[in-house]
């Protein structure tokens, strides 16, 4: 799919340690939220999909330098899929190495319909301390947000702040950045400070608490679409209403 239709999704958790049962249960939880989903293949190296009927088995043998691999559902016209990988300590918030998972879903009506409960399955079951789902097209202009000054000087697109990159994050509690839709872990919302009832009607309106305590926060009714003049600004009070998103907080 070109890069605007996609809905990408990422969470960061604590590195996978030992025989960790996290990667088994992300794809049990990803399947579980998207209506009829089944990720049992995998991807040659010549792209062809190939079975898995052992899947779980398999996960659990390839599950490897602190990550997983791509898993999907073997519809190469309607592709969904999902992988793990670290991020090393030296590049991470806090200088803690970080569980990260991606996940790729379909920006149809089902696709969109399902993305917070896929979100809240994929954070949850990997324990993660935030994570975002985020229309591609959008994606591009919020990851530029992140400034190695000395390498890229010009200023992010479209007014938005600059964002530090993650080991210049002082937690990993801290998320590096927002999207259309936010997981937050409460110590995450608590790192924010979210929710405040009397600054956060409008977020706390399209939010709702997960079984651990966080928070799935959408930022707007419809997808993401930074060319829309009310998206755009809501994203841009939203980074003014957290500070602490993108290490921009002084404390």
């Amino acid at each position: 799919m070109a890069a605007k239709r996609k809905v990408t999704l990422i969470v960061y958790a604590p590195a996978l340690v030992g025989d960790d049962s996290r990667p088994v249960a992300v794809v049990r939880g990803m399947e579980r939220a998207f209506p009829g989903l089944r990720l049992d293949w995998r991807v040659a190296e010549d792209g062809r999909p190939i079975a898995l009927p052992q899947r779980d088995a398999w996960l659990a043998d390839e599950t490897k330098d602190r990550g997983f691999p791509l898993v999907c559902n073997g519809d190469e016209s309607y592709p969904v899929m999902i992988f793990g990988l670290e991020l090393p300590a030296d590049s991470s918030p806090g200088g803690q190495a970080q569980f990260e998972v991606h996940a790729q879903l379909p920006p149809d009506a089902v696709g969109i319909a399902a993305a917070a409960d896929v979100l809240e399955a994929v954070a949850e079951s990997a324990r993660a301390s935030w994570g975002h789902a985020t229309p591609s097209s959008a994606g591009v202009d919020i990851a530029r947000q992140t400034k190695n000054w000395v390498a890229n000087p010009q200023p992010p697109p479209r007014g938005l702040p600059a964002l530090k990159p993650p080991e210049k994050i002082r937690l990993p509690e801290i998320p590096h950045r927002l999207g259309w839709l936010n997981y937050w872990s409460a110590a995450a919302a608590q790192a924010i400070g979210f929710p405040d009832p009397a600054r956060d009607t409008e977020l706390l309106s399209r939010a709702r608490r997960t079984a651990s305590g966080g928070w799935v926060v959408q930022l707007t009714d419809t997808p993401l679409d930074l060319d829309d003049p009310a998206h755009l600004d809501a994203l841009k009070r939203a980074y003014e209403r957290f500070p602490e998103i993108g290490g921009r907080s002084a404390s």
